[in-house]
């Protein structure tokens, strides 16, 4: 038998009560007010006080094991949600510094998936990020608060300098392949055009399609002269540069986007992406099964009882059985 203990040092306190039993029961410390010669002393312990000792034990024990909140785990709760699978694909690259949105593109990227996600607080998301490298950040989850974490230790710069969009949605589309939702969608924000990587966007737009994946193609800013900053120079100015690779390809993205029936978005300002999670907002959701919390079986009032009826049951025979007074 398996036991969960809540409140493991609160045992100590029954502990407790058993040592000043103890103490009681063998009347330590407690000076005798009767005399008695040797020859009339009973020899010996008594088998009845003998019991009542052992059971007064037993009492304070079960009390002790009570006190540390024992419970005993039966299983989780399982309940149905209704859900989109999501997974936000977010561009790392370089060109996200530059300042035509504020305070930059990539912060305010950041700050648009944090609303995105409030706004549909029952759906699975996830987070792909890349540059010249992918990698998922976050797999599917309802955890608001932990996809909101994950989003602010975003930082540019591990994944290298390229734009690597079509592994990061063939990435996407592999996560998604187990899903049990109708609406499987990729959310990619990007500003630049792809220029590394093992697939094209179009060959992973193509085994998204075949896979009943949407794509919602964003792309972020598209200023021709946005420029990026590079550091400041000898006198404290802030030097910028044009953006490598240029702006963003936004005729690749609305063919990904168009493959696989989802929509391309331009995001030229910061309430740009308002329409795009209107969107998603309509898509049919799925019930699937979801395990909540861990159902208990709580054991404290049980071990209580028969502690606290033994300790009863003990201190009744000894006043009326053994004429013990307190």
């Amino acid at each position: 038998m398996s036991f969960e203990f809540q409140h493991l040092p609160y045992a100590i306190f029954g502990l407790l009560g058993l040592i000043f039993w103890i103490i009681s029961f063998f009347y330590f410390f407690r000076k005798p007010q009767l005399h008695l010669p040797n020859k009339y002393k009973k020899k010996g312990f008594p088998f009845l006080r003998s019991l009542l000792f052992i059971l007064g034990v037993t009492a304070w024990l079960y009390i002790a094991f009570a006190l540390a909140g024992p419970r005993r785990p039966m299983g989780m709760d399982k309940n149905t949600i209704d859900i989109n699978d999501i997974y936000i694909v977010l561009d790392l690259s370089r060109s996200m510094m530059a300042e035509d949105l504020r305070p930059n593109r990539f912060e305010a990227a950041k700050q648009k998936i944090k609303e995105f996600v409030a706004l549909f607080p029952k759906d699975r998301i996830g987070i792909i990020i890349f540059a010249e490298k992918v990698f998922t950040l976050l797999p599917l989850s309802t955890d608001l608060e932990l996809i909101n974490k994950m989003v602010d230790q975003i930082k540019i710069g591990p994944l290298g300098d390229g734009t690597n969009i079509g592994d990061a949605l063939v990435l996407g589309v592999g996560r998604l392949l187990q899903s049990q939702a109708k609406s499987k969608v990729l959310l990619l924000l990007t500003d630049g055009v792809s220029n590394v990587g093992t697939m094209t966007p179009l060959q992973a737009a193509e085994m998204a399609a075949a896979n009943k994946v949407k794509i919602y193609t964003v792309g972020i800013g598209g200023d021709k002269d946005a420029r990026i900053p590079v550091g400041q120079n000898m006198f404290g100015v802030q030097r910028y540069q044009m953006i490598p690779g240029g702006s963003v390809d936004a005729k690749g993205l609305k063919e990904i986007a168009e493959l696989t029936k989802g929509k391309a978005y331009m995001a030229n300002n910061n309430k740009a992406l308002e329409n795009v999670l209107d969107e998603i907002n309509k898509l049919e959701r799925t019930q699937v099964e979801h395990s909540g919390r861990i159902i208990y079986q709580e054991l404290y009032f049980k071990y209580l009882l028969i502690g606290v009826s033994l300790l009863i049951g003990v201190e009744l025979a000894r006043r009326i059985v053994l004429k013990e007074g307190p």
